[in-house]
C-alpha cells in the first residue's frame, strides 16, 4: 500500500516543486537545472559505481566484511538514479545520499531493521548422505591400474597390429608386424 502511495504522492510533490521553482527562477533555468542534475546523475553512476565495485573487491581480497562497501555502493547507485529522475525532490534525496555521513546514518537505521541469517559450512554443517561412508570427510577410496600403451598401438586393435598399415603401393618398410623375422 505504501508503494502505491509513493507513486501517487511523489509525482504531485515533484509537480508542485516544478511550479514553485519555475515561478521563482523562470522556465528555462528550471529546465536547465533538471538537465544538469540528470548529467550529474549519469556521472555519479558511471564513476562511483566503478569505485564502489573496486572497494568491494579490495575488502574481499583483504578478507574483511564487504557489507559496508556494498551498502555504500548501492546507496551511491541509488543517489545517481535519483539524480537522473527528473524532479527537485528526488534530486535533493540523491544529493543527500552522496554525503558519507548520511549514508552511514541510513545504513545504521536499516541495520536495525534487517535480520542477518548466518550459514556455516564446515564438517559439522554438512549432512551425511546415506550412500557415503561415515569416514574420510569426503575422501573416496579407490584402486587404479596403470596400463601403458605400446608405441604404434591403436586403441581397439589387437596389440600386434601396427598403427600405420601399409597401402598396396607403399614399399615394404622392415618389420611390418605381420610376420616374425
Amino acid at each position: 500500500m505504501w508503494l502505491f502511495a509513493l507513486f501517487v504522492i511523489l509525482p504531485m510533490v515533484e509537480i508542485a516543486l516544478f511550479i514553485q521553482i519555475g515561478g521563482l527562477i523562470g522556465v528555462w533555468p528550471t529546465l536547465g537545472l533538471v538537465v544538469l542534475s540528470t548529467l550529474l546523475g549519469v556521472v555519479v553512476v558511471r564513476s562511483h559505481s566503478t569505485h564502489a565495485f573496486a572497494e568491494v573487491q579490495r575488502s574481499m581480497a583483504e578478507l574483511r566484511d564487504p557489507s559496508r562497501p556494498i551498502a555504500h555502493g548501492m546507496m551511491i547507485l541509488l543517489a545517481g538514479i535519483l539524480l537522473i529522475v527528473p524532479g527537485f525532490f528526488t534530486d535533493a534525496l540523491g544529493l543527500l545520499l552522496l554525503i558519507p555521513m548520511v549514508r552511514d546514518l541510513v545504513m545504521r537505521q536499516l541495520g536495525r531493521r534487517i535480520e542477518v541469517a548466518q550459514v556455516q559450512m564446515g564438517a559439522t554443517g554438512f549432512r551425511r548422505e546415506a550412500h557415503r561412508p561415515p569416514y574420510g570427510d569426503g575422501v573416496i577410496d579407490g584402486d587404479y591400474v596403470v596400463e601403458d600403451d605400446t608405441p604404434g598401438h591403436r586403441p581397439g586393435t589387437p596389440p600386434d597390429l601396427p598403427l600405420d598399415l601399409p597401402e598396396d603401393n607403399d614399399p615394404p618398410r622392415g618389420n611390418s608386424g605381420w610376420t616374425r623375422h
